[in-house]
């Protein structure tokens, strides 16, 4: 069976962080980009941060610059969101997805083999 499966989400308050994981079944990560994104409810699924096939670009959006990195283990088959200093507005349901290139982080449409998604909540 291919698909993704997403794991680390949870509460954390304010100025904290988690780690969220991407790892998949039937398919290899290193052989596509792959992605965060999150959507709240009512509002598009938005590209939080991407991973270029070759490890060598990255994509992050203007709102978590500086407070989340992206990374992947290739051993270990997983594609790791750290995400640091969590504001309220970063509460979420956040999904890993898989797509071709770089650009659909942008174009969420164009992803691919999207897993269940992980909440995360930050609040004090």
């Amino acid at each position: 069976q291919v698909k993704v499966v997403e794991s680390g989400g949870g509460l954390v308050q304010p100025g904290g962080h988690l780690r969220l994981t991407c790892t998949s079944s039937g398919f290899a990560l290193d052989d596509y980009a792959v992605g965060w994104f999150r959507q709240a409810p009512g509002k598009e699924r938005e590209g939080i941060s991407c991973i270029s096939e070759n490890d060598q670009n990255t994509y992050y959006a203007d709102s978590v610059k500086g407070r989340f990195s992206i990374s992947r283990d290739n051993a270990q088959n997983t594609v790791t969101l750290q995400m640091n200093s969590l504001k309220p507005e970063d509460a979420d349901v956040y999904y890993c997805a898989v797509g071709t290139d770089l650009g659909f982080c942008q174009q969420p449409l164009r992803g691919f083999t999207w897993g269940q998604g992980t909440q995360v909540t930050v609040s004090s």
